[in-house]
Parts: structure tokens; C-alpha cells; sequence
């Protein structure tokens, strides 16, 4: 193929065409061919031979791919991405007057592609050049697959083997790359209603399906809708080729700060699987309420999890983190009644500097109003009363309140999975990516509380000494 000559090209492309295999003449138009190797076909006067041995309407189409070809082996972007444009826009013409007829399909699929990744080198080429709007070509090569969107969209009357609307969830994976991308998520919107709204959302191929979800579960991510989220990565990621390795761990990145987030911690064992051992620390921190340790783990792969677009959501795993702290210094005490001084000495020991009585109230105050602790402050007594009744509730089963509807965190099922807290033993034994880890467990010391008053100095010392011996090993 690397040594083809133009006329050799065009017979087989025209052949190809007559025979209407669209899987060939997308090869022939795509730039992931061996053909786009050989310098033969772009020699002066192509468009001659062109025009003489390729019949219209593909004679367009050939002679734009040509172009860009020409442009591309010179290392020009933009005019590069100028011809695939004006292809693109010249087969949308063409597929529009296909009536019930999908065979170009695979052709639309192979020049949208190429479309996106020739506006992204020329938005490289701008700003290299000093352009003051980032992503504009990106944005222009939107408006051109939404042209192709809106052919394959309107196509209802074909039946159901022919019909273009085969098409719309490919272009709306390559739209979604744009915009994530360009970062204007808001426009994912009329897209995914759409695609819920097609009679073929469950029949489309696997791989798009895949692709589709994850984009929707990051936008989920975005919108703090976790439950969804999880939803829609956990089906990526379970049906994501097994031998797709990077794309699983890309799914990953994002589907294990939001099962933190639920109360399911992964195992060492997944994170060195997919090599994303920078959630090791953090996943450590969580789960032994360790804030500073949290922190350290968060400034020491922060360029990271920014550049992955997770360090704000790693960010909520504190609200976590100070309920696990919380939990411990509750079965130390070994009390429902609890000074409220015990959880300020314990965020002083963790490293949480200019923190008084005031705002230690108020991070226990929003674990209760989010049923991470069940009980009440008194104000009266300065301390916290909780439920002798399981008052620190599985995170993995709290009710949430979202939009206005009440939905329950249930277990993920796609691996054996526990929570932060306690496991049954039947779970337990089981082997799985995310495992149940008890963050808390009762201990033979306690601090005796006579007549429920403590003298302060003695305790803060004893507080310091029983958390020095026995806060890491709980």
C-alpha cells in the first residue's frame, strides 16, 4: 500500500464504491491506512486523474481527501483540518440524499474521526502561533458533526436495518470528546436526551455503549449526581474489553474516588493492577480517618488527580475521613455521651491547626445532618449524644436525599465489595477489587467518665497518650 500508485488508488476506491462496501471506501478516505504512506498519490495534477477516472459525487470526496493528504505530509494543520471540513461537509450533502440507505455509514464513522483529530493538532498549531481563543477549531469541527448528527437523527422513515440513526451514538461519542475537551459540558445535554429517546440506546455496539457511559458518568461526576455516576462507569468498566487495560484504568480513575465517595474502598490489589497507586495513600487515610496523612496524600500526587479532573472530588473524602475519626474516638470513649472537647483534641492530633470548640460543633452538626452520625448536640453540656443504636451508620447504606427523591447507596455488584466499616464474615472471606475494611473496632480501654465530668488537663494528656498507642491500630 505504501507504494501505490494514484491510478491503482482510484480504480480500487471507484470499485469499491460501485460495489457500495462502505467498510472499503472508508479505508481508502481514512488516514489510518497504509495508503496514506505513499507520496505518489498526491503528485502534481492529481486532480485530473481524478476527475477522469472517478465518477461524482465520490470524485468530491477524493479529491478533498487528496488535499488534506497533500497538507498533512507538509505538516499543515490547518489547512489540513480546512480540506477534512469541507469533505466532511460535502459528504453530508451527499448522505443526505441516500434515502433509506445506510451502507456510507462506516464512511461517515472514519472521516468524523479524522475530523476531530486534525482539529486538535490545528489548535495546537494556534496556539503555538498565540491565539487568544483555545479550542476554537474544535469548536467549528462540533458544528460539522452536528450537521452529520441531524441527517442521521432525521432519518425515521427508513426501516429499522437501514435507517441512519444507527449512526447518532458514534458522532455523539466524538461531540462528547469535543466538549469535554473544550470544556463546555453543558451542550452533552440535547445529546443524551436524544440518545435516550432512540428506540436503539440498548442495541447499539458494545463499544460505543461503553464509551457513551463513561462520558455520561463523568458528567455525572461534575453535576454530584455519585449515584448515577457510579451507575454509568461501573457498566463501562465491567464491560470494557478485558484486554482494553488503559482504557479500564481510565475508567477507573474515575469510578474510585466516587465508590470512596459511597463507602467502598479498593483493594491494594486493583490499584496495582491498573498502576493507579497514587490512590494508595489516599485510600489509607480514609479508611483510618488519618487527616493529615489525607492531606499529604492529596498535595503529593496533586498534579495528578488536577490533571485527571478528581482532586475536588478526592476533596469531599475529608467530610469521610473526619466521620471515621470521629467513629474511633466514639468506641474509645466508650460512651453516648461525648465531650465535644474529645473530638477537638483529636483534630489537633491529626494536624487540623486553628480549630476551636465552634467549628468542631460544626463539622459534627453537618455529619448529622447528612446521617453520617446518628444523635444531637448539647449545647447545654458541650458534648455530643448518639444513638446507642448503631450510631455511626455503613456509608454504603445511608439514605440520601437526592433531587429530591430518596435513593439508597446500595453495594456495588460488580465486585465483592464491603464498606468502610465493619464487613459481615461472608463477605469478607470473598475476594473482590474493592474490600470491606473495619475502620473501628471496640477496644478494652475507654476513658472512664465519673459522674460524666472530666477535668481538662488530664484529659487532653490521656486522649494524647491513648491515640499515640492505639489510633493506628484501630
Amino acid at each position: 500500500m505504501a507504494t501505490m500508485n494514484l491510478n491503482q488508488y482510484l480504480r480500487e476506491i471507484q470499485s469499491s464504491w460501485e460495489s457500495r462496501s462502505g467498510t472499503e471506501v472508508s479505508e481508502f478516505l481514512s488516514f489510518n491506512h497504509p495508503h496514506v504512506m505513499s507520496a505518489k498519490l498526491t503528485a502534481e495534477g492529481f486532480e485530473k486523474s481524478v476527475e477522469r477516472l472517478v465518477e461524482s459525487p465520490l470524485d468530491e470526496l477524493v479529491i478533498l481527501h487528496l488535499r488534506c493528504l497533500n497538507c498533512v505530509n507538509q505538516q499543515k494543520y490547518l489547512e489540513a483540518y480546512s480540506e477534512q471540513s469541507a469533505l466532511v461537509q460535502a459528504f453530508t450533502k451527499l448522505f443526505q440524499t441516500q434515502k433509506e440507505d445506510n451502507w456510507a455509514l462506516f464512511i461517515m464513522y472514519v472521516i468524523s474521526l479524522d475530523l476531530r483529530m486534525f482539529a486538535i493538532k490545528a489548535d495546537k498549531e494556534l496556539a503555538k502561533k498565540g491565539a487568544d481563543k483555545p479550542g476554537q477549531t474544535l469548536e467549528k469541527a462540533a458544528e460539522c458533526l452536528m450537521g452529520l448528527f441531524r441527517v442521521c437523527a432525521a432519518d425515521n422513515r427508513s426501516s429499522d436495518e437501514d435507517t441512519k440513526r444507527w449512526g447518532m451514538l458514534y458522532l455523539v461519542n466524538q461531540l462528547f470528546k469535543i466538549y469535554f475537551r473544550i470544556n463546555k459540558l453543558h451542550l452533552c445535554k440535547a445529546l443524551i436526551r436524544a440518545i435516550d429517546a432512540s428506540q436503539f440506546k440498548d442495541h447499539f455496539s458494545l463499544s460505543q455503549q461503553v464509551t457513551y457511559r463513561y462520558y455520561v458518568g463523568r458528567k455525572a461526576i461534575f453535576e454530584s449526581d455519585f449515584k448515577s455516576a457510579e451507575k454509568f462507569l461501573t457498566y463501562a468498566f465491567e464491560r470494557c474489553h478485558r484486554e482494553c487495560r488503559n482504557n479500564k484504568r481510565l475508567i477507573l480513575i474515575y469510578l474510585i474516588p466516587v465508590k470512596m465517595l459511597l463507602g467502598h474502598l479498593p483493594t491494594p490489589h486493583l490499584l496495582r493492577k491498573y498502576d493507579l497507586l497514587q490512590f494508595s495513600e489516599v485510600v489509607q487515610a480514609v479508611r483510618e480517618g488519618n487527616l493529615r496523612r489525607l492531606n499529604n496524600a492529596l498535595l503529593q500526587h496533586d498534579a495528578f488527580f488536577i490533571r485527571c479532573g478528581v482532586y475536588l472530588i478526592l476533596e469531599k473524602l475529608k467530610v469521610t475521613t473526619y466521620r471515621n475519626l470521629f467513629k474511633k474516638v466514639t468506641l474509645l470513649m466508650k460512651t453516648h455521651q461525648i465531650p465535644i472537647e474529645a473530638y477537638l483534641e483529636a483534630l489537633k492530633f491529626m494536624g487540623v491547626e486553628d480549630i476551636d470548640l465552634d467549628e468542631t460543633q460544626c463539622i459534627i452538626a453537618n455529619l448529622i445532618f447528612e446521617n453520617k452520625i446518628k444523635g444531637y448536640i448539647s449545647n447545654s453540656h458541650n458534648k455530643l449524644v448518639i444513638s446507642k443504636q448503631n450510631p455511626f451508620p455503613p456509608l454504603a447504606a445511608i439514605m440520601k436525599v437526592c433531587r429530591g427523591k430518596e435513593i439508597s447507596v446500595s453495594s456495588f455488584n460488580l465486585f465483592t465489595l464491603g464498606c468502610v466499616d465493619r464487613p459481615n464474615p461472608a463477605a469478607s472471606q470473598a475476594s473482590g477489587n474493592f474490600a470491606g475494611e473495619a475502620v473501628a473496632r471496640q477496644t478494652s480501654t475507654c476513658f472512664s467518665l465519673k459522674n460524666n465530668e472530666i477535668d481538662r488537663k488530664e484529659f487532653i494528656n490521656r486522649i494524647k497518650n491513648e491515640f499515640l498507642t492505639k489510633l493506628a491500630t484501630i
